[in-house]
């Protein structure tokens, strides 16, 4: 769980400088999304396998893809190059949340969440602080290309660990296979809405063909996923899950809260940096409020759900605050002191924390044990979507808002020469321009990261009013026995998992597998 925290922390503080040495601005969101994008078709995939062929292989098997893409990321020699090796990399990266949520998931009860919640606070703070830090370090002082090394010593510490010392029962193995048509299906509808989203309105018209095919096949493969998981023996995301009002609303309020995490935090870097003026160092510096934030309500709401059992009130309170801390963002201007800059971000940490943890206890909550790593899986998945079609849709925007704005202040013919030259433009490098020049410049990314911060606050009051429908439902207090995975009928209903929960209040209860 560390590597995974840790990687993008250090990744988005070196962006900029990354961006601006291999070129391509308009690309940028596609190094975050190529990650995500595949980390998001991964992630199903490995949690279904863990439940299948056993949780800890799978989530070694899975640390191991991971440092092979961050090696070659490393030595990428361009952005397609770049782009392509973070697609590789998030194919490991999809095993190492849902890989530790699902052990985890099998160990500890959602009752005792506070104390599985005590033990992540004691490495979180070593990666929310080091990340940025880490990140901005390397490449003030190494190179950016580093930013990708430094996960290999890291994933040896994490596979020694792992493979010596988590011990699980033993599970016998299952037969079936993993669902591959829906996993086919699943990722050709992700990678269909995320060009939709990154290519609409401004590589393309939105009544384009292509924007229209794009959105076809989308819909198309979406729906053809769906009956497919139904009939499947063992489906990807099986549609039992959904069964549960309060798993369904968690699913979507990961999907928004992804969205917006992942949509602010990769670009506000782009403002320290290039508008405030800060080294990538400071820049990851600035953004601790925000990481405090996060980490501060996460614990504390994960003490609290453990002391009372009660947890409704939280991704309530979490949607507002989250509405709140977007909006708050928008007064960050040319003129904003760097003081202020950082501490407006923790309002919106506070509002992720909150949204974060209760989505996922819900989640493991309402899962039955054999699809723990379904269920794991589905929540990241959800939460992994939502932040690439996030980032490819609010970058869509800040591309679009960047480009106005210089045409606007210098021309359309400046303007695009600017653009073009930005592929190539470091913070460092901005200095260099005339005043005018650099000036227009910087008011053109505050006015993008205005149109980043207008869009993910629709979405974060979408999670607001969604929120309000979550039920309060008992949370187990006893961990039951991991046996395995095992085929069934599409047709065969599973026993809620708490028969006696307002959530399942009209329905007869059936006897648990």
């Amino acid at each position: 769980m560390f590597l995974a925290m840790v990687d993008g922390l250090i990744v988005g503080t070196a962006l900029p400088t990354i961006v601006g040495e291999l070129g391509g601005l308009d690309q940028l969101s596609w190094v975050v999304t190529a990650y995500l994008l595949t980390t998001a078709v991964a992630t199903p995939i490995w949690g279904k396998a863990g439940d299948l062929y056993g949780r800890k292989g799978t989530f070694m098997a899975a640390i191991g893809l991971f440092l092979a893409g961050s090696m070659l990321s490393g030595l990428a020699q361009d952005m397609g190059q770049l782009i392509a090796f973070r697609a590789l990399q998030g194919l490991g990266a999809g095993g190492l949340m849902v890989g530790a949520l699902s052990v985890i998931g099998v160990l500890v009860p959602p009752r005792q969440s506070g104390r599985m919640q005590s033990m992540i606070g004691a490495m979180m703070p070593v990666a929310f602080i080091g990340g940025p830090l880490l990140g901005g370090f390397l490449t003030d002082h190494l190179s950016w290309r580093w930013a990708f090394y430094v996960n290999v010593p890291i994933g040896v510490v994490s596979l020694v660990i792992v493979g010596g010392w988590i011990r699980l029962g033993r599970t016998e193995r299952s037969t079936a296979r993993i669902d591959y048509p829906g996993v086919v299906l699943l990722s050709g509808a992700i990678l269909a809405l995320t060009l939709l989203a990154s290519w609409g309105g401004v590589r393309y018209g939105w009544g384009s063909p292509q924007i229209l095919g794009l959105a076809a096949v989308s819909v198309v493969a979406l729906a053809w996923f769906v009956r497919v998981e139904r009939r499947a023996v063992e489906p990807v995301i099986p549609p039992r899950l959904f069964r549960s009002r309060n798993f369904t609303l968690a699913q979507l309020l990961s999907f928004l809260i992804g969205a917006v995490m992942l949509g602010v935090t990769s670009y506000l870097p782009q403002y320290l940096q290039f508008v405030q003026g800060l080294s990538p160092t400071a820049g990851g510096l600035l953004l601790l409020p925000l990481m405090f934030g996060m980490l501060g309500v996460q614990l504390g709401t994960g003490a609290l759900i453990s002391r009372n059992g009660r947890y409704r009130i939280y991704p309530i309170l979490g949607g507002g605050v989250l509405t709140a801390g977007v909006l708050v963002l928008l007064l960050l201007g040319r003129e904003t002191t760097t003081a202020l800059a950082s501490g407006l971000t923790v309002v919106a940490g506070m509002g992720i924390g909150f949204v974060m943890q209760s989505t996922m206890l819900i989640t493991m909550n309402s899962a039955e044990p054999r699809d723990m790593g379904a269920a794991s899986g589905t929540v990241t998945l959800l939460r992994t979507v939502g932040g690439s079609l996030g980032v490819a849709l609010l970058g869509a925007v800040f591309t679009g808002r960047l480009h106005s704005g210089l045409a606007d202040r210098l021309g359309e013919g400046a303007a695009g020469r600017l653009t073009a030259r930005g592929g190539q433009l470091t913070p460092r490098a901005l200095d260099g321009l005339a005043a005018p020049v650099r000036e227009a410049y910087r008011a053109a990314v505050t006015g993008g990261l205005h149109g980043v911060l207008a869009g993910a606050a629709v979405l974060a009051v979408l999670g607001f009013a969604a929120a309000w429908f979550v039920r309060e439902a008992p949370l187990r207090s006893t961990v039951e026995p991991d046996g395995p995975a095992t085929p069934h009928s599409p047709a065969e209903p599973t026993g809620p998992a708490h028969p006696h929960s307002p959530e399942n209040a009209h329905s007869p209860a059936k006897p648990r597998p």
